[in-house]
């Protein structure tokens, strides 16, 4: 059942099940608390409490708020732990990747450890040698700077389809269709747009100021870079010394929690018995 934090120029929904340390989820712009629905179900198998959080201006979140920054998706999230009651574990996809990295270097009483999916953390240059020998991400950054310049719909769900590779997870084509509906609502593509053209450097700027466990989790045919992994161990070099750690998931694109929600489970479990449980 959708529940709503009303804050200060929006409302935030989000859902709750389970019991025991609570584990917040975030998706990436553009997408809506769908894309964690497998991931919840399988936390709440394992022993923990799951809000599973629409980001502002998507799913069923107002979409009037006066800015949407990586910094203000922290901030939110940070909202949903106080209200719920922390600490809390906090899951973020792409965009969320560097929110998640915002709360916990701003309020770490409440983040007992952080998980980066697909992460956009730091501020990204294009690669232009990539631009030309890696087809792969070649298509990948045109249709996101089409999206970027234009707000077009067509375009960003030819993203994607282009960051899903190999065959597509159950409940794909429903989940497409939610997105597609959610985003024609008037309005709605501009936040994307909004989002997409951010820079993540204050979410980079923060790195430094993290103080809890850090998992990233990157896909290998993640189009979004030519080398997911170099991303990943930028992340990880940007952290205080031995405070992360990183995964590969091996066919996964930009989704690796809707194409694989089973392995990324797993990660993240493996990742709380070693580091954090609440």
């Amino acid at each position: 059942m959708t529940e709503f934090l009303e804050l200060a120029g929006g409302r935030i929904a989000y859902d709750v099940a389970g019991e025991g340390p609570l584990i917040v989820l975030a998706h990436g712009m553009g997408d809506n608390r769908e894309a964690f629905r497998e991931v919840a179900t399988q936390l709440v198998g394992a022993g923990y409490r799951v809000a599973n959080v629409d980001q502002r201006g998507h799913g069923e979140s107002s979409a009037d708020w006066p800015s949407y920054t990586r910094t203000d998706s922290g901030a939110d999230l940070l909202a949903v732990v106080r209200h719920l009651g922390g600490p809390a574990v906090l899951v973020g996809h792409s965009f969320a990747g560097g929110g998640v990295t915002v709360a916990a270097a701003q309020e770490p009483e409440l983040v007992s450890a952080i998980v980066q999916v697909g992460p956009f953390t730091r501020a990204q240059k294009p690669d232009l040698g990539g631009l030309f020998t890696h087809a792969r991400y070649r298509k990948g950054a045109l249709l996101l700077v089409g999206m970027g310049l234009t707000g077009s719909l067509p375009k960003w769900l030819r993203y994607l389809d282009h960051a899903f590779p190999g065959s597509r997870p159950a409940g794909y084509a429903e989940h497409l269709a939610s997105i597609e509906a959610d985003l024609s609502r008037p309005g709605r593509m501009k936040v994307v747009q909004k989002m997409g053209t951010s820079s993540a450097a204050d979410a980079g700027a923060r790195l430094g100021d993290v103080r809890c466990p850090v998992l990233v989790v990157q896909g290998s045919l993640d189009p979004d870079w030519v080398d997911p992994r170099a991303e990943g161990e930028a992340i990880l070099a940007a952290l205080p010394h031995g405070l992360g750690r990183l995964e590969m998931i091996d066919g996964a694109g930009h989704y690796p929690h809707v194409q694989f929600p089973g392995a990324v489970v797993e990660l993240v479990l493996e990742f709380l018995g070693t580091n954090a449980r609440g």
